[in-house]
């Protein structure tokens, strides 16, 4: 068995067991919130959802969590939409920082099930989704091999591609798995700042707010720049430490000329 095909049996192993305390620990529901128990597609889904979660969260602590990390990795893992929804009801109902940690680690194990999903259906039927922009793609990650975390975590924080595509093409533009995994962790970070902050009111949000809105996107257009800066302060400091080297060969030669003549 081979290492992704392993991590993806430990995962689903760890999922299953947790789905299973989860489904034995959770208490008995009225009908009318049984009914509202749901993956949350609207924020409206989200306010009714996060109300009965917060009411049983204090007593049963455990099982309100393992519902957030089995719902949150299975949307990651089958590239389905709606995990925004589930970020923002973690802002509002874990402290800042616990939901910022849950939300990482959910996004980047969901991920990378959906890469070794992805990498077992093999790339034909991938590169039939994307004819035109495979090639682009692998050109793209050649280009950055040598510091694919920081690249991945640029394609995580801007929304150049929807990151359903990146998990399901990854594998197949020798994207290594190990930077793959980081890239995610720390890419989804920025972004998901802004929906957890946005759970601490979820009460008052009456729209979800445009996550493309001049203000947010100005903040994630700083961060991406931001992930790109050890990139190119190495590359500025190879270039000028070859420059460097070239002049001082240059130096030493004219003072050698200078003393044959």
């Amino acid at each position: 068995m081979s290492r992704r095909a392993l991590f993806l049996f430990f995962i689903l192993l760890i999922s299953s067991t947790l789905a299973v305390y989860v489904f034995t620990h959770f208490p008995p529901l009225e009908a009318e919130e049984r009914r509202a128990v749901k993956l949350p597609r609207s924020l409206e889904d989200a306010k009714f959802l996060g109300l009965i979660l917060r009411k049983y969260k204090e007593k049963h602590y455990g099982a309100v969590l393992g519902a957030i990390v089995v719902a949150y990795v299975f949307l990651q893992s089958f590239a389905i939409p709606g995990s925004v929804f589930l970020s923002i009801l973690s802002g509002y109902l874990f402290p800042f920082w616990t939901a910022l940690a849950l939300v990482c680690l959910c996004s980047a194990v969901g991920a990378s099930n959906c890469y070794v999903l992805s990498s077992m259906l093999g790339k034909s039927l991938i590169v039939r989704l994307w004819p035109g922009r495979f090639d682009e793609w692998s050109k793209k990650v050649a280009e950055n091999a040598e510091h694919m975390v920081f690249y991945m975590i640029f394609l995580r924080i801007t929304p150049i591609f929807p990151n359903w595509s990146i998990n399901l093409a990854a594998p197949f533009v020798d994207v290594p798995f190990r930077a793959f995994f980081l890239g995610t962790f720390l890419g989804v970070a920025p972004p998901s700042l802004l929906f957890i902050q946005a759970g601490k009111s979820l009460n008052d949000l009456v729209t979800l707010d445009n996550p493309l809105a001049p203000k947010r996107l100005a903040i994630l257009l700083l961060l991406s720049l931001l992930s790109l800066l050890p990139v190119y302060a190495r590359d500025w400091t190879e270039n000028g430490m070859a420059n460097f080297k070239r002049w001082k060969e240059r130096l030493v030669s004219y003072f050698v000329l200078s003393e044959s003549n």
